[in-house]
């Protein structure tokens, strides 16, 4: 038999911990003196204790770990509680990644700030190009907010224009605007230039306008590590007496299976300030 220290120093935990066990009915000591109230444990109690342990780690409630150590729960809804528990952590893992990304953008940025760019910012006239688009709203202007709604939009794109014969005849180009409800929320436009007649119906064909003065840069890499390269084109156009009219227009010049080796074209319209 073990003290309530002892047992908790075999299993790595708090003596808090295994007390507050005790109160819930989820880990009871094998006796307590009558006299003293100190609690002791059997080695086999670390068995039940691990269990405890790793479904808590899981993010499963006390409640849910009493069933399922008490066998309350059948193998079949452990085995969905499990695999839905997974999908979670799956997805919490993505998200913590995607936000890792965006730290390490910021940082770059930070990094980069007072120098000029290194990459060349040129000033040239866009002219008029036609479309294919489709359209969502995203939360805000945040990569967070505009990658989940933009890649999905493309596929969904690809897959109509596909359907109804058209073959994308130049690069994609990701449009944005304010959405017209507000609130910070953002209309993306996923458009790929076409050779097809103006039409609204599964998919919009449209005439994108021109822009007369446009600041361009060139990015490399994944769209979820622009941010670095969008100010550092922002700085450019400050320093250089210009002023950005809208938000800038994403040319996918290269887009390879590795997104780490794309190539994209911001294209900024300005006038002189």
């Amino acid at each position: 038999m073990f003290t309530i220290g002892e047992f908790a120093r075999h299993g790595r935990v708090s003596v808090r911990m295994l007390r507050h066990y005790d109160s819930t009915g989820l880990l009871r000591p094998a006796q307590v003196d009558p006299a003293s109230g100190y609690r002791y444990y059997t080695a086999a109690q670390l068995a039940r204790l691990n269990r405890i342990i790793a479904l808590k780690d899981l993010g499963f409630t006390l409640q849910q770990v009493q069933d399922i150590v008490d066998e309350k729960v059948g193998a079949e809804e452990m085995r969905g509680m499990l695999r839905l528990r997974r999908a979670e952590l799956e997805t919490a893992m993505a998200a913590a990644g995607a936000r890792l990304v965006q730290v390490e953008a910021r940082l770059r940025a930070i990094e980069s700030e007072g120098h000029m760019p290194t990459n060349d910012v040129v000033i040239k006239s866009v002219p008029t190009v036609r479309v294919a688009e489709l359209t969502a709203t995203a939360a805000s202007f945040e990569p967070e907010s505009i990658g989940p709604v933009i890649g999905p939009l493309y596929d969904e794109l690809f897959r109509r224009l596909d359907e109804a014969g058209i073959t994308a005849t130049g690069p994609g180009i990701a449009c944005y605007e304010d959405a017209p409800e507000g609130g910070g929320r953002i209309t993306v436009h996923a458009a790929v230039q076409v050779s097809a007649p103006l039409q609204d119906g599964a998919f919009r064909v449209l005439d994108l306008p021109s822009l007369e003065q446009a600041a361009t840069i060139v990015h490399r890499g994944s769209m979820d590590t622009v941010l670095p390269t969008a100010q550092a084109l922002a700085r450019w156009i400050d320093a250089n007496g210009y002023r950005s009219n809208d938000y800038p227009r994403e040319v996918n010049l290269e887009c390879p299976e590795n997104r780490d080796d794309w190539v994209t074209e911001l294209q900024a319209p300005v006038t002189l300030a």
